[in-house]
């Protein structure tokens, strides 16, 4: 099946999107929060990767609680919650997968048998096992926390940099190629890779799962908010309110369709919501600035939860109804 690339303009003039946005400063300095998760019980966890912790926050009190990670140096980067409440996390310069328990602060780790492991995105499959990207490695990893084996895939483009990742409501990993125009899926059973190409150009940076299976990515290099059909193989684009240099970044879907992700190359970095609907768009500042916003997720209730690397903040973007 071929690729299609369809081409669409925002409409009218960009409103104001309607969204209240809370913001906690960490009680860490210069933490770098790198990512957000939501955990079962609706509270934000996020890394802290300057500081070597994992940091969660309690939404309705705003107290934050830090977990230090044995390991020194461990550069904590992405996390995910699963279905227990424990938190699987990517050390990016240790080269491990972690798991913390957060009843009683325990961690074991899982290392990756890989000189130059890096790992980057995790995502956990409706089995439990634990996927992750490593963008210098150029590789994908699957953990089986039950039995502990980990199996490996090299990307078959060179230096694709595999970045973000979302799996399907079937089970299929899927993942951006940061350093090429394509997206990748990985067989879940086989580990074969099939890659997506897109426009020329496109820097895939990190991915949505929308409700119908379609796949949003924002588009770094290029400026655009893109989509993906697997099923067919189109691809859609739409350029981003702050233009081609407004480098889009952290995206999630809202359950509602709408499509929520960061402008981190503006002043200050603006949240963004595309109506799929309407194909139109509106933003608003990010009351902190932000300081790039690399990574988002929503809640099942609609809100957002963000990181906001620059400031030392993490915040909770709230959608005012419709």
């Amino acid at each position: 099946m071929g690729n299609r690339f369809l081409g669409a303009v925002a409409i009218a003039l960009l409103a104001a999107a309607p969204v209240s946005i809370r913001e906690f400063r960490l009680p860490t300095p210069d933490a770098r929060p790198h990512d957000p998760a939501a955990a079962p019980d609706g509270s934000l966890w996020f890394t802290e990767q300057k500081a070597n912790k994992l940091g969660r926050l309690d939404p309705k009190s705003g107290q934050i609680q830090e977990y230090p990670l044995p390991r020194a140096d461990s550069g904590p980067h992405g996390l995910v919650a699963d279905r227990e409440g424990n938190i699987w996390f990517t050390a990016n310069s240790a080269g491990y997968v972690g798991k913390l328990d957060p009843k009683t602060g325990k961690v074991v780790e899982f290392p990756v048998p890989l000189a130059h492991a890096d790992p980057h995105t995790p995502a956990i499959d409706p089995r439990g096992r634990v996927w992750f990207t490593m963008q210098q490695a150029n590789q994908v990893g699957r953990l089986d926390p039950g039995s502990g084996k980990l199996d490996l895939r090299e990307v078959p483009t060179r230096e694709a940099k595999p970045y973000g990742m979302v799996i399907t409501a079937q089970g299929l990993p899927v993942f951006c190629e940061f350093g090429s125009n394509k997206l990748a899926t990985i067989d879940p059973e086989t580990m074969s890779i099939r890659e997506y190409p897109l426009p020329d150009g496109a820097r895939p940076r990190r991915l949505a799962l929308a409700a119908d299976g379609r796949i949003y990515y924002s588009d770094y290099g290029r400026g655009f908010l893109g989509r993906l059909d697997l099923a067919t193989g189109k691809v859609e684009e739409w350029p981003s309110p702050g233009g081609p240099t407004s480098r889009p970044y952290g995206i999630a879907v809202a359950p509602d369709g709408r499509v929520w992700f960061s402008e981190s190359g503006v002043t200050p970095n603006t949240l963004v919501r595309f109506d799929p609907r309407t194909r139109q768009f509106s933003a608003s500042p990010i009351p902190s600035g932000g300081g790039v916003v690399r990574h988002m997720v929503s809640t099942p209730d609609g809100r957002l939860y963000l990181a906001c690397s620059g400031v030392n903040q993490v915040a909770i973007a709230e959608p005012s109804p419709r």
